[in-house]
């Protein structure tokens, strides 16, 4: 078991501020990696046999997490995403969620997962105060699922989305990455699976992070081919209006299903994007696409007093927010070569250029 502080941190009682960027985006939304590891080599994010992992005496602790946390809540963050690698592979991952549900200032308290072991989990993070899960599934098909993630449990994922519907999860996500001559005719086999277990379908275009060795233009499934494809058997889709800053757009059949799409390739959303990642060895990324991040743990590691270190974080937090102006989608997308985003080298010698460390 995890040893943990068995003290609830002090959360301040400094109001939070509006911070925004250069482009007026908000610090809204943080999404949190616990760990670097995973359970599946999904071909679109970890083709490879052999990975370096983060140093485990670099992994913060759930303590140390939730001050992190309570930092930038109180800049600004509401939401909440907990990421890996597989999140649920951290040990005693509900006590963390407890000590994150008990901040007030944190409105949506969500989790994505390969849903592997969610049937186990669901119900203790549900009474943890879980608000929401988002459960990645490619396809419907067991050995389309062994050739896209070179692991055979697609029945335990199956079991997982189930557990989460008989555990009282409302507003589940299903995520499907879409891949032109993989899984890019089972768009409305997903629709209709998603409509059965009571959860959102969102289809994702296919990404060229790093890692992504077989990505290429003509793999690309675009949002406007996906919308043709389902009005074929759907019949008229009509987009819903929304001011939200989530990466997907949302869309409604004549039935009354709703789906969302990722255009992240063909339509970034870099505009309204108001989030950044913390790596689960304290590593902030304000740009899924960024060539560097800021080291948080070592300031958190310091010898000065707690609430010292807490104001040179958020100082620090602040300041590189207040600069920020990363574009990373569109800017991907106005390169004409989609050269490789990292070289394989530089990945090989850090482990933070990888998605599955940076909680893509």
């Amino acid at each position: 078991m995890e040893v943990v502080a068995p003290n609830q941190p002090v959360r301040t009682k400094t109001p939070s501020i509006a911070l925004r960027d250069t482009l007026g985006r908000p610090l809204a939304s943080l999404r949190l990696s616990v760990t670097d590891r995973c359970n599946l080599r999904c071909m679109y994010c970890m083709p490879e046999k052999h990975y370096r992992w983060l140093p485990q005496d670099h992994l913060l602790s759930f303590e140390e997490l939730v001050r992190l946390v309570d930092i930038f809540a109180v800049l600004g963050v509401r939401r909440l995403r907990l990421t890996g690698g597989e999140p649920l592979l951290r040990r005693d991952l509900d006590w963390l969620v407890t000590l994150l549900a008990a901040n007030p200032m944190i409105e949506d308290l969500a989790l994505t997962t390969n849903g592997i072991l969610l049937a186990e989990q669901a119900g203790p993070l549900r009474r943890a105060g879980l608000h929401r899960v988002t459960v990645s599934l490619d396809t419907l098909r067991p050995e389309r699922f062994l050739a896209i993630t070179r692991r055979d449990d697609h029945a335990r994922v199956l079991n997982g989305i189930a557990a989460a519907k008989k555990e009282g999860f409302s507003g589940t996500k299903i995520d499907s990455v879409i891949i032109r001559g993989v899984n890019d005719d089972e768009l409305s086999d997903l629709i209709e699976f998603g409509r059965a277990n009571d959860a959102e379908v969102r289809f994702i275009e296919y990404m060229d992070v790093p890692r992504a060795a077989q990505w290429s233009l003509k793999n690309i499934v675009s949002r406007a081919e996906m919308l043709a494809t389902l009005e074929r058997s759907y019949g008229p889709i009509t987009a819903c209006a929304s001011d939200s800053s989530a990466p997907a757009t949302r869309f409604l059949l004549s039935g009354g299903t709703v789906f969302g799409i990722i255009a992240s390739t063909t339509a970034p959303f870099c505009g309204r994007c108001d989030r950044s990642r913390l790596t689960a060895d304290g590593i902030w990324y304000r740009c899924l696409y960024a060539m560097a991040g800021t080291d948080l743990r070592r300031l958190l590691r310091s010898t000065a007093q707690p609430e010292r270190i807490a104001a040179r974080i958020a100082d620090l937090i602040v300041n590189e927010w207040r600069v920020r102006a990363d574009r990373g989608a569109e800017q991907r997308k106005a390169s004409h070569a989609r050269s490789a985003f990292v070289p394989l080298d530089a990945i090989q010698r850090d482990p933070h250029f990888e998605m599955h460390t940076r909680g893509g």
